[in-house]
C-alpha cells in the first residue's frame, strides 16, 4: 500500500514546528546525516572523475615491467 500526500514547503515547516524539542533535534540529526552523505557521494565522484589516467604508452609500460616482476618470482 502506498499513499501520497501533497504539501508545500509552509506546511512541512508547520508540521514540524509542532514537533516536541526532542523530535525536531532528532530530525535534525537525521537531515544532516543525508546531506553529509550527499556531500561525501559528490565529492567522491568529482575525485574519481577529475583523477589522471594513464596514457597508452604508460599502460604498455606498467604491464610490460609486471610481466618482469612475474617471470622474476621464484615459483
Amino acid at each position: 500500500m502506498e499513499l501520497k500526500i501533497k504539501i508545500n514547503y509552509k506546511q512541512i515547516l508547520q508540521l514540524v514546528q509542532q514537533l516536541p524539542k526532542r523530535d525536531r533535534e532528532q530530525l535534525s540529526v537525521v537531515l544532516q546525516s543525508e546531506i553529509e552523505a550527499d556531500k561525501s557521494a559528490k565529492s567522491l565522484q568529482e575525485i574519481i572523475l577529475n583523477a589522471p589516467t594513464w596514457t597508452e604508452a604508460d599502460f604498455r609500460a606498467y604491464n610490460e615491467a609486471r610481466g618482469h616482476i612475474n617471470q622474476s618470482r621464484i615459483a
